[in-house]
């Protein structure tokens, strides 16, 4: 059984910075597409950053030039790097591996101005 477990997320001032990890178990993460999602209060869920298995990035504008998606497969660990924090960045944080039909629980993100 394939499980993502999220790690990370906190409380945090404007400006600031956070580093959230998606750690897999049962499964071998290396060569997969994965992503990162968030999901705000009454909104839907976004998808913030994705990565392929060769490590070709995709970001949404709201965070590109701010979050760093990464992966080290050796460590079946996800990264988001999530640098200049705004307000609105204040959402749950959930990872995805869409091959495998898998999502974390999600990891709770608040920026406070």
């Amino acid at each position: 059984q394939v499980q993502l477990v999220e790690s990370g997320g906190g409380l945090v001032q404007v400006g600031g910075s956070l580093t959230l990890s998606c750690t897999v178990s049962g499964s071998n993460i290396s060569s997969y597409f994965m992503a990162w999602y968030r999901q705000a209060p009454g909104k839907g869920r976004l998808r913030v950053a994705s990565i392929g298995g060769g490590g070709v990035t995709m970001y949404d504008p709201s965070v590109r030039d701010r979050f760093t998606i990464s992966r080290e497969d050796e460590k079946n660990t996800l990264y988001l790097q999530m640098n200049e924090l705004k307000p609105e960045d204040t959402a749950v944080y959930l990872c995805e591996l869409p091959s495998l039909n898998s999502w974390g629980q999600g990891t709770r993100v608040t920026v406070s101005s």
